[in-house]
């Protein structure tokens, strides 16, 4: 058997582990270990063995997180803060002169998750045969500059074609994001990784709020304040393209700004959680498991539960302020708070999320105070009473977070590159779907009121409760389930605690699905 070497990598000690083979030339062994094909596993292969040969101390490994999180998650953050506050502009417009009213208005908003919904497969598979990072940045840069190009129309079919473009470009963004954030952390820090982009949802409401309101007081000689959004909103989306095409790592293989060794370092962090890294062949077996996985589809019921009322208050959120009966400048200013209220809750959630080990209880936690907020608007409705239906219109934001919980639930509960990309996708167009069907749960003939809307918006939450502990209850199930067959396997085939380590290695990175890789433990 080899020797068990010990060195020094930048002063951290790394610990040579000696591989099966040798165990098993030593100790004779034949049949403790399954035969794993890795023909078509994941890029990972290129840098790291089936099976773990070095091992980083904590130390090594808590300084390489700490790397990882002053670069990925920035830039993670940067490009959802530009989507967030491009895909809204048209809300800052609505009140700064627009020349789009009424029910194309409601259209014009639509277009955009029309335009992400069409585009939402092909551009999720596209980036599969690609490099990740490039392809968003390209997507980004492009956005930007259809987003500029709001300012050199005024006609509803003008709009309406570049809302659908923007949806376009901005559909790849969320399955890619939360791709790059599996592939570099483990399940136990993915959520709050993924809170820390999602949280520039209520940021963007601060900063576009004050942007707006800045924007706001010009006279409109040169041009109109909507004109000028769209311009800077656009020219702030193309810095930010450029920074990702320069600075994002398509994969740990690819982190340009990692040695060799931390990038090994990178990939054996993430090796017992079974997630895997990047994978180019699509693979239509794991396609269809996810059409067939029931919890598929309770994950793009919670998405439609949760987007129907984001599409409608992230197009309408200002007006309903309006409605109590401020000004244009007042509202844009009022509508702030909401975003830090949003902002806490989607933190809060992230780090509970990690902490607790848990994906569905914090949408439970996102949802409740919406609920109250819309019972409120509903029930003193014409009451005069602008503070409280202020402070009710705040509690309503909470809600936003549930899908940062989505997002990390798709990250920590799915295996197999194809399989990821396909439930990320679904999930995706779900979002649009709802998006879509919220437009137009606000009609103009509720106005200023839209009592049924908000109505709506309450009951799909309510029923959004029930989804959340079933999803829940089915994942412990399968957890017990996975770890009764793991058992009887070890008992079958003869596996020491070492041999079970060993085969726990090797099916890491060989691009399994969570149902076909044995040793996937499900995140509640």
């Amino acid at each position: 058997m080899a020797s068990i070497d010990e060195k020094k990598i930048q002063d951290k000690p790394i610990v040579v582990i000696p591989s099966q083979e040798d165990v098993e030339e030593k100790l004779g062994a034949t049949a403790s270990v399954s035969e794993v094909d890795t023909s078509e596993g994941d890029e990972a292969l290129q840098l790291v063995g089936k099976e773990r040969t070095v091992q980083f101390s904590e130390e090594y490994n808590r300084k390489l997180r700490r790397k990882l999180d002053l670069w990925i998650p920035p830039l993670c953050a940067a490009v959802y803060f530009t989507q967030f506050l491009d895909k809204t502009s048209l809300n800052y417009a609505s009140i700064m002169g627009l020349p789009i009213a009424g029910q194309n208005y409601n259209l014009v908003s639509m277009a955009f998750y029309l335009g992400f919904l069409v585009w939402e497969f092909p551009t999720v598979y596209i980036s599969q045969k690609l490099r990740v990072a490039k392809y968003l940045g390209v997507n980004v840069v492009l956005w930007g500059a259809i987003l500029m190009l709001h300012a050199s129309t005024t006609s509803f079919g003008g709009f309406f074609a570049l809302r659908f473009l923007l949806g376009m470009c901005e559909s790849c963004v969320a399955p890619l994001l939360i791709l790059i954030i599996s592939m570099f952390y483990k399940k136990d820090e993915q959520a709050s990784r993924i809170s820390w982009f999602y949280v520039m949802n209520g940021l963007t409401q601060i900063f576009g709020g004050f942007v707006a309101y800045g924007v706001s007081f010009s006279d409109g000689h040169v041009l109109p304040p909507y004109k000028i959004i769209y311009i800077l909103l656009g020219g702030m989306a193309i810095v930010v393209g450029i920074c990702i095409l320069i600075w994002m790592p398509d994969s740990p293989v690819h982190a340009q700004l990692l040695t060799k060794e931390e990038r090994i370092a990178a990939l054996e962090r993430v090796r017992d959680d079974q997630g895997g890294t990047e994978n180019h062949n699509l693979k239509k077996d794991q396609a269809i498991e996810a059409l067939l996985d029931v919890r598929t589809w309770l994950i793009v019921l919670t998405t439609m539960l949760t987007s129907i009322p984001n599409g409608a208050l992230s197009n309408f959120s200002n007006i309903i302020i309006k409605g109590f009966g401020y000004t244009s400048k007042q509202t844009l200013i009022l509508s702030t708070p909401g975003g830090a209220v949003a902002s806490v809750m989607t933190l809060f959630c992230g780090w509970y999320s990690d902490r607790k080990g848990e994906r569905m209880l914090p949408i439970v936690f996102a949802i409740v105070p919406t609920i109250v907020g819309a019972a409120i608007l509903i029930g003193m409705n014409h009451s005069g009473q602008k503070g409280v239906l202020l402070f009710a219109s705040y509690l309503i934001g909470t809600f936003g977070s549930a899908l940062s919980s989505v997002y990390a639930y798709n990250a920590s509960n799915t295996s197999g590159h194809t399989k990821k990309s396909t439930i990320n996708a679904m999930t995706l167009a779900t979002f649009s779907v709802g998006n879509i069907i919220g437009t137009e749960i606000f009609q103009p003939r509720d106005a200023p009121d839209y009592i049924p809307g908000k109505t709506a918006i309450m009951v799909l939450l309510i029923v959004q409760l029930g989804v959340s502990f079933l999803l829940r209850w089915i994942n412990i199930r399968m957890n017990k389930k996975k770890q009764a067959r793991l058992q009887e396997e070890k008992t079958r085939r003869g596996w020491t605690d070492e041999d079970l380590q060993k085969e726990r290695e090797r099916h890491a990175f060989a691009d399994l699905t969570d149902k076909q890789n044995i040793f996937f433990v499900y995140t509640i």
